[in-house]
């Protein structure tokens, strides 16, 4: 999920090529009210969108329950966003501009993780 329409594009070509089934979100507000109903294994957020900021969705979707890795993106170099994305419990915090190569490495693992925490 990015507000930046032409890095979401791309991240999301990325992604159908490494072979991840993908859909792309603008906003945190837009996800919650329109997403699929079914099973999301990972999120790519970046830590800044245009009103809900992308921790504050991680911090929302974990309150209601919902265990997904979050793997989030960001420019910025440090500051009080990062630092709330690494509290929250993300799977990796990736600096812009990432190399395609690490980010479908870090959703690999973050869903491998996931899937060996959930009960069989």
């Amino acid at each position: 999920m990015d507000d930046d329409e032409s890095f979401a594009r791309a991240i999301g070509r990325l992604l159908r090529a490494a072979g991840f089934g993908t859909a792309i979100y603008h906003s945190a507000e837009t996800f919650l009210h329109n997403h699929a109903a079914g099973p999301i294994h990972c999120l790519v957020l970046d830590v800044q969108l245009g009103g809900m900021s992308g921790p504050e969705l991680g911090r929302h979707l974990a309150e209601t329950g919902a265990n997904i890795p979050v793997i989030f993106v960001t420019a910025l170099e440090a500051g009080e966003p990062s630092q709330e994305a690494r509290q929250i419990g993300c799977s990796s915090l990736l600096h812009k501009p990432v190399s395609g190569r690490v980010l479908v490495e870090a959703i690999r693992q973050a869903v491998n993780s996931a899937a060996k925490l959930k009960p069989v």
